[in-house]
């Protein structure tokens, strides 16, 4: 049996987390030992659910400078790392300078190169042939990982672009009744939502501006948005400027996310840069309409005019008329969410799994 050790930045809750705990609960227990290591000892979110998968967890500290990158070295020794697969790029650059030569490196990229902060770009960047295999969540974000032409002479590790969809066990373990009482929201209400971290590249600031067309056209819609984030105070004095108190609800940081898009009638993903939106596939697979921007995975997971609408990015009255469309034409939203639907079980956690251990099959021959 192969020890498999998946690294990360941190266990809250956001994409890259959930990739990593779905992939870990879909291992195959018969063929690897899974364990989790982490730096920020305060995103812990996520921990309680992989101790109860039967995954033993460890925080490297990574709050207390590079001391972290010691005690991994120290971890892998004492468990016998096989493999390790590290899901974020600064751990990243420590593993590659300190794990024993000849360990196999698996590696995730969850973000295209253009987001990262210069000294995590130039890290990430050369220490990249340190990787053995690189999977890219998306096309787009697979599209984004070249060398400048001064580095072009450097090993570029194998890289494919690989999907990963929700955990369907969560999707069925989830009620759905009751949320729109929860959130005081009446049964005839339209309800557009959106289930994301409130940063500025989520674009929320656009939802609120197409908000206000919306308003007009159907004056008694809601929108929900669920997540926690930086952008809430500056949102929230947004909602109070254009008047709009009684249509926008924040919901918060919930751990039932699921059951609350189980109330939306729309779901609307604004970014103005993503990667691939785990919620979205979720609101897909209950199947939910969408209305997204054409950024980053977005396009490659909703095709404009199938499963929902693709606007422009920090456009709101593009998202506007989108939003209204679905929500006055009950064909296209039918439409719309029997599609969605089905889109979302290409997005297989399952099957991307098997393609994940394949690799480490390979790596480990």
């Amino acid at each position: 049996m192969k020890n498999v050790l998946l690294l990360i930045k941190g266990l809250g809750r956001g994409g890259a987390e959930q990739i990593l705990v779905s992939s870990a609960r879909y291992g195959d227990r018969s063929s690897y030992r899974y364990e989790v290591a982490y730096l920020l000892p305060w995103k812990d979110a996520f921990v309680p659910a992989l101790r109860d998968a039967g995954i033993e967890t460890t925080c490297l500290d990574g709050a207390r400078g590079t001391g972290w990158i010691a005690r991994l070295r120290k971890l892998i020794a004492a468990h016998e790392i096989g493999i390790i697969h590290v899901h974020s790029p600064l751990v990243a650059i420590g593993a590659r300078l300190r794990a024993p030569r000849g360990l196999p490196i698996v590696y995730t990229e969850h973000n295209t190169w253009s987001r990262y902060h210069r000294a995590t770009y130039w890290g990430n960047l050369l220490t990249y042939p340190r990787n053995d295999h690189v999977f890219a969540v998306s096309n787009h974000v697979r599209d984004s990982v070249v060398y400048p032409r001064t580095l072009s002479f450097r090993r570029m590790p194998p890289i494919e672009s690989l999907y990963h969809g929700p955990d369907p066990s969560d999707l069925a373990a989830v009620p759905m009744d009751g949320a729109r009482r929860e959130l005081g929201i009446a049964d005839e209400a339209p309800v557009i939502g959106t289930v994301a971290n409130l940063k500025p590249h989520k674009g929320h600031e656009h939802l609120l501006r197409a908000a206000t067309v919306v308003r007009r056209e159907i004056p008694n819609a809601r929108f929900v948005f669920v997540g926690q984030g930086p952008m809430e105070p500056k949102l929230r004095d947004q909602v109070r400027a254009l008047g709009l108190e009684e249509m926008v609800i924040f919901a918060g940081f919930r751990e039932d996310a699921i059951r609350l898009a189980g109330t939306f009638d729309v779901f609307a993903l604004p970014s103005v840069h993503e990667g691939l939106a785990i919620a979205l596939i979720e609101a897909m697979a209950l199947g939910k309409p969408a209305v997204v921007t054409s950024v980053g995975g977005l396009p490659e997971v909703v095709e404009d005019g199938r499963q929902g609408f693709v606007v422009p990015p920090a456009d709101p009255g593009a998202l506007a008329h989108a939003i209204i469309t679905v929500l006055q034409d009950r064909a296209i939203r039918v439409s719309f969410g029997e599609e969605a639907r089905r889109r979302a079980e290409a997005f297989s956690i399952k099957s991307a799994v098997q393609r994940i251990e394949a690799v480490y099959e390979e790596l480990s021959r």
